[in-house]
């Protein structure tokens, strides 16, 4: 692993930059860094200022793209028996919150930038840093519309997310809703004369396990993923005040992540039939109500294994086969919204991700730096 490499990532580590955090002290970092080996980036804050995306080029033109998010998951209430915001190495691995989901890669990107700019390329390296994609890819979407609008777009994009550095064409779709059950209250001790909203939750929750049986033995399946078909799971669920009181009102939050075959508005639907037929079922009750609501959503991916950006990084890794990843990236936004061919390829397991004592191995850093130094190659001759 490069002394440079390494450098950056234990000063990537350092900033605390869990999604609930700001991250423009990162940026501002990156922006300087970038800034002392010639090259101009564009931060992009979000409207109150304290986060941003960033976005560099090497030169004009349509080349490639590097994509990472600089956000990470919370550390409270899991037992590190290392500092979580520091890099420290042993045993080969490298640990802190962020080496494999994602900062690993970020720091190999940056790194892949300053070296890029010294080299006479023909085609140019261009990097995307968002914030806030561990809740719904939300950042992204700002840096998105900057694409949108510019003269040229980047040719084929590279999301560094952890996969052993092999590519990955595809990822399952997520929608996140929440269910709000309204009941009526009353004493406990004449509970039957009241509507308990958290047993229309639970009637609920029968529904989505009903649909999500449905799904597993009569769905599409992809065999690629670890989960052959559309999921349906439950996150959440809250409600009532005290033990006496028949609660008027519970909510459970819920996602469903599709393959790209499944249109999650068509199983929407379903779920509110059942939805309204539950409520239908307390005609006494005439305020009962299921109300389902749609909170955020990304697409998902779905790279086909003949498509040119499979072929190119297939040519940097030395891989014969592709895999597809069961979490989800920012990688079908980039592929949906802006119609660049994508694919996930980055050092680490998300095995390792969001556990205590999270590392990515300095093998596979290695790894990736060989990699990203054959795309340089690549990008001088003019890919």
């Amino acid at each position: 692993m490069q002394a440079l490499t390494r450098e950056i990532l234990a000063r990537l580590i350092g900033f605390d930059t869990v999604s609930s955090n700001p991250n423009m002290a990162l940026m501002d970092y990156v922006l300087g860094l970038l800034a002392q080996h010639g090259i101009e980036a564009t931060l992009i804050p979000d409207p109150a200022g304290g986060k941003a995306n960033l976005y560099a080029s090497t030169g004009p033109g349509a080349g490639v793209m590097l994509s990472g998010h600089t956000d990470v998951v919370p550390v409270e209430g899991q037992a590190w028996t290392r500092p979580p915001f520091e890099l420290t190495e042993a045993e080969g691995r490298l640990y802190g919150r962020g080496t494999a989901d994602m900062k690993g890669f970020c720091a190999a990107a940056i790194a892949a930038m300053i070296a890029a700019k010294q080299r006479p390329l023909k085609t140019p390296l261009h990097l995307a840093l968002s914030y806030d994609e561990e809740i719904g890819c939300m950042g992204v979407r700002s840096l998105i519309t900057l694409l949108e609008a510019a003269p040229q777009r980047p040719r084929f994009c590279i999301v560094g997310e952890p996969t052993g550095c092999q590519v990955a064409t595809g990822h399952k779709g997520k929608v996140a809703l929440r269910a709000t059950c309204i009941g009526r209250e009353g004493h406990s001790a004449l509970a039957p004369l009241a509507l308990n909203a958290l047993h229309l939750a639970a009637e609920f929750i029968g529904a989505l396990r009903a649909e999500q049986a449905e799904i597993a033995a009569h769905g599409l399946k992809d065999g690629d993923y670890d989960v052959a078909y559309t999921t349906v799971h439950v996150g959440k669920m809250s409600g009532g005040v005290q033990v006496n009181i028949v609660p008027n009102k519970a909510v459970l939050d819920f996602e469903i992540r599709s393959l790209a075959g499944d249109d999650p508005a068509v199983i929407i639907d379903r779920l509110k039939a059942r939805a309204a037929q539950i409520v239908a079922a307390y005609p006494d009750f005439p305020e009962a109500e299921i109300r389902i609501e749609r909170l955020w959503d990304y697409p998902g991916l779905g790279t086909q294994s003949e498509a040119q950006v499979v072929h190119f990084v297939k040519s940097l890794t030395g891989a014969n086969g592709t895999i597809k990843v069961a979490f989800g990236t920012e990688g079908g936004l980039f592929d949906a919204r802006l119609g660049i061919p994508t694919v996930i390829c980055g050092p680490g397991s998300m095995a390792q991700g969001h556990k205590p004592d999270e590392y990515v191995t300095l093998d596979q850093m290695t790894r990736c730096e060989a990699i990203l130094a054959k795309l340089l190659d690549r990008l001088e001759a003019g890919l």
